[in-house]
This record gives C-alpha cells, sequence and structure tokens, in this order.
C-alpha cells in the first residue's frame, strides 16, 4: 500500500511538472512570436518611412503617382501592424512620423524645409528607439 502511494504522488507530481512546462513553454513561444512579429511590422514601417522621406526630398506626395502611393501603402500596413501589436507609446510615435511624412513638402534649397526635414529624422529615430525598447522587453 505504501509503495502504491509513493508511486500516486511520484506520478501526480511529474504530471504537474509536465503540464507547468507546457504552460512556460507556450508562454515563451508567444513571446517569441511576439517579439518577431513587432520586428517585422518595425522593419517594414522603417523601411518605407525612409524610402518617402527621401522621395519627398525633390517631390510632394500628391505629385508622384505609383512610385510613392506604393510606399505610402507599404507605411500603412506596416503601421497598421504596429497598432496591433505595440504599446501606446510606440502607436503614438508612428502616428506623429506618419503624419510628419504625410506633410512633407520638398526642400528646394530652402532652409526652413530643411530644417522640417531633420526633425522628421529625428521623429524617426526616436520611434526606432522606442521600437527597439519595446521589442527587448518582449
Amino acid at each position: 500500500m505504501e509503495n502504491i502511494l509513493a508511486v500516486a504522488i511520484g506520478a501526480c507530481l511529474g504530471l504537474i511538472g509536465a503540464v507547468f512546462g507546457s504552460w512556460f513553454t507556450a508562454r515563451r513561444q508567444d513571446r517569441m512570436w511576439l517579439r518577431e512579429q513587432k520586428l517585422k511590422a518595425g522593419v517594414g514601417f522603417n523601411t518605407a518611412v525612409v524610402q518617402l522621406i527621401d522621395h519627398l526630398r525633390e517631390t510632394q506626395l500628391s505629385d508622384d503617382g505609383a512610385g510613392a502611393n506604393e510606399l505610402a501603402g507599404r507605411m500603412q500596413e506596416a503601421r497598421s501592424a504596429i497598432y496591433l501589436l505595440c504599446a501606446d507609446d510606440t502607436v503614438g510615435l508612428a502616428d506623429a512620423l506618419a503624419r510628419r511624412v504625410w506633410s512633407s513638402r520638398p526642400t528646394e534649397g530652402r532652409d526652413d524645409r530643411r530644417a522640417e526635414h531633420r526633425e522628421t529624422e529625428d521623429l524617426l529615430r526616436r520611434f526606432t528607439r522606442r521600437l527597439r525598447q519595446e521589442i527587448a522587453r518582449t
């Protein structure tokens, strides 16, 4: 009888260990998936923003059809993923950056527009740092 009780207790402890192990593994995999998705969304957003900024130095968004529209579409798609996956601070910076890019005008050698362009690049750096911190905490 003593042996059966010892075996039953051992089996219960083994089962509890297996359940907790499975739960911890599933949580870890979920976090890794979320981190990967945030990284993909961030890379897509940053890439599209940088390409749009470079493109808009020379022309306005409405002046150039397909090229800028494709970049803007990619930026919006990645921004949607950021909305779904990231914290409010990161989403807020993505919104501010997108609004800033939408209002970008060609520099045309003007100092005030160059300053606007530098401010947009600074905002991009802030967004990138914030996203990097969020991904690291995931």
